[in-house]
């Protein structure tokens, strides 16, 4: 006698379950904030990555017959500057969409630094445990009692005012949040049966902290870089308003507040839109880093 094989197409079939990548998606698409937010980053990274093609005018160029020019909706503006001008004629547009890749570069690049130098510390203080893990501890505790903007400032006027010092400052500032969320994540994942199993099996100490420990701590750090990419751009806009940060002409949008700090009653525009671009750039990042959270933690999956 024969015997009917289930069709697995048919509706009583077990469904095959979705693959990671497929998982991953079900679960970040379900908040809808996080897509915005990924969508405004992308959106930001396409800006900043065409700018030149995209910007209407040179951002440094200056206008001797355009100063303080009105937005091209606004009584005495002009289609030729759709957002209007600044105090010497500079296209507000351009200046914002270059100011894009610049302030980007630098949310980038200090979680960049962060990221690393967090890593490493954390899997030194988790794996040498004693007195090395007791005086890298304290010293992130030292460092995330002092207030983040104060500190930032601090190291800038001691290496001196610059682009790349903020950078620096401002990694600093952020550091102790990389390297408490790693050495915690490794003191936890060091208990596990799977990491005693590659000790015994041989495997020395670097095997098992790049290839063993590390990718199971990739999800945390991967929101917590989502999340300080914003405060980041934040920071460093702050140090470019204070004059410490991004140096003048250079298109970064904490500067470009610096420089229309005296026209705000005579020229909204000049203060407004840049201001937006900081408020947008950031509420977006924080977005898509609740998503990632929601997605990459078992505990929050929906």
């Amino acid at each position: 006698m024969a015997v009917a094989v289930p069709n697995p197409l048919s509706p009583g079939a077990a469904a095959t379950p979705p693959g990671p990548l497929r998982e991953f998606w079900i679960s970040f698409s379900a908040n809808r904030g996080a897509v915005a937010g990924m969508a405004i980053v992308v959106g930001l990274l396409l800006v900043a990555l065409f700018a030149p093609w995209l910007a209407p005018h040179i951002p440094d160029q200056t206008n001797s017959g355009a100063f303080l020019k009105p937005p091209a909706w606004q009584s005495g503006g002009s289609s030729q500057y759709l957002l209007g001008t600044d105090a010497i004629g500079r296209d507000i547009l351009s200046r914002l969409i270059y100011g894009a890749r610049l302030s980007l570069s630098i949310g980038l690049g200090v979680v960049a630094i962060s990221v690393a130098l967090g890593i490493a510390l954390g899997l030194i203080a988790g794996f040498a445990r004693g007195i090395v893990e007791i005086a890298i501890m304290r010293l992130m505790d030292i460092i995330l009692t002092l207030p983040s903007l104060l500190l930032a400032i601090v190291i800038v006027a001691i290496l001196g005012p610059g682009l790349v010092n903020a950078m620096l400052a401002v990694a600093v500032v952020l550091l102790p949040h990389y390297v408490r969320l790693t050495r915690a994540s490794v003191v936890t994942e060091v208990a596990k049966d799977y990491v005693t199993a590659a000790r015994i099996s041989g495997a020395g100490t670097l095997r098992l902290m790049f290839s063993e420990v590390l990718p199971n701590c990739a999800a945390p750090l991967i929101v917590q870089a989502s999340l300080g990419i914003s405060t980041a751009i934040l920071d460093a806009a702050a140090l470019g308003f204070l004059g410490l940060g991004a140096q003048p002409p250079s298109p970064e949008w904490g500067t470009m507040l610096a420089d229309a700090r005296e026209f705000v009653l005579r020229a909204w525009w000049v203060v407004t839109f840049p201001g937006l671009m900081i408020l947008v750039a950031v509420l977006a990042f924080n977005l898509m880093g609740d998503g990632l959270r929601d997605a990459l933690d078992p505990k929050l999956k929906r």
